[in-house]
């Protein structure tokens, strides 16, 4: 489901965003090659030759024509902490509404609608050079609300010259997070550390405490990787330390886009080595690659 902006701006109330993206991603798997893998996949797993047929769910079979075997409810919880990078160079573009944390704030509340129609329990996390605000997993419908007030709060009042330290913060969350859970990460991944070694030790500490990751790399594709600005004169000012930069792009951007290539190709290798999934998030496509992610990484999960 492809972002539909003029879609976005009338939905003051972040829940009836997300709902309008979750079964607008469902109604597109019904179309999809995926059918029978909808909205009934929480309930389901598929069938395995050999296996009893006693649990299988034959009317969903004379829908889908593919054998799927019922779960019950203790089979199907997991738990899911949700990890925002809420960091000043999250407000890039700044000039736009539709910035990094505004995609990261529907990304969330889409998962947590999603997370909310399968049981599961789920938490919050928000953080820029520590954790600023933590909300263990639960799954009853007061911790909804509160979860969706705290990123309807965050979409109302982004704060700015925040620097980022996901090493520190990540390290703190694999300490804060007791019980094993699926933990999603949303972060461009920029470190006002120089110190990279800590960032990959961050993240090996939160797969040394057995929880799965996926880090949702949140960029805006165009601008941020592949440098792609008009052939004049532009004023560039780093939102997170004020420095300020005149400059035509063409002078520069062969060494930067090789240099923030660089970067983002080891922080994915060393995902790669830690068995994190590392998944790129532009800002100017839709929510689809997100939830996808999830329900792939749930399902594994729950067999």
């Amino acid at each position: 489901m492809q972002i539909n902006r003029a879609l976005i701006e009338p939905y003051k109330n972040l829940e009836l965003l997300a709902k309008q993206v979750v079964e607008g991603f469902i109604t597109g798997m019904h179309k999809s090659p995926f059918h029978g893998f909808s909205v009934e996949f929480a309930e389901h797993r598929l069938y395995n030759k050999g296996e009893s047929i006693k649990h299988i769910d034959w009317k969903l079979f004379a829908r889908t024509e593919k054998l799927f075997i019922k779960r019950y409810e203790e089979e199907t919880n997991l738990r899911c902490q949700i990890v925002i990078d809420t960091s000043s160079s999250m407000l890039f573009p700044k000039e736009s509404k539709e910035n990094k944390l505004s995609f990261s704030i529907y990304a969330a509340a889409a998962l947590c609608e999603l997370l909310k129609q399968q049981r599961d329990a789920y938490g919050l996390t928000l953080f820029n050079e520590t954790i600023e605000q933590h909300l263990g997993a639960k799954g009853n419908p007061a911790h909804f609300q509160l979860v969706f007030n705290q990123l309807s709060n965050l979409l109302e009042n982004k704060k700015e010259n925040l620097n980022s330290n996901p090493a520190l913060a990540l390290n703190q969350i694999a300490e804060v997070v007791h019980q094993r859970s699926l933990i999603i990460i949303f972060s461009d991944m920029f470190d006002s550390s120089p110190n990279e070694e800590k960032l990959y030790s961050a993240l090996q500490h939160l797969k040394y405490k057995k929880h799965e990751v996926v880090l949702f790399h949140v960029t805006d594709k165009s601008k941020e990787i592949n440098f792609e600005f008009d052939n004049k004169p532009y004023h560039f000012i780093d939102i997170e330390t004020g420095e300020e930069l005149k400059l035509n792009p063409t002078q520069i951007k062969e060494k930067y886009t090789q240099e923030l290539i660089t970067y983002v190709e080891k922080i994915k290798t060393k995902c790669g080595q830690f068995n994190i999934d590392f998944v790129e998030a532009d800002i100017n496509e839709g929510f689809d690659t997100i939830l996808r992610t999830y329900i792939a990484k749930r399902t594994l999960m729950i067999r």
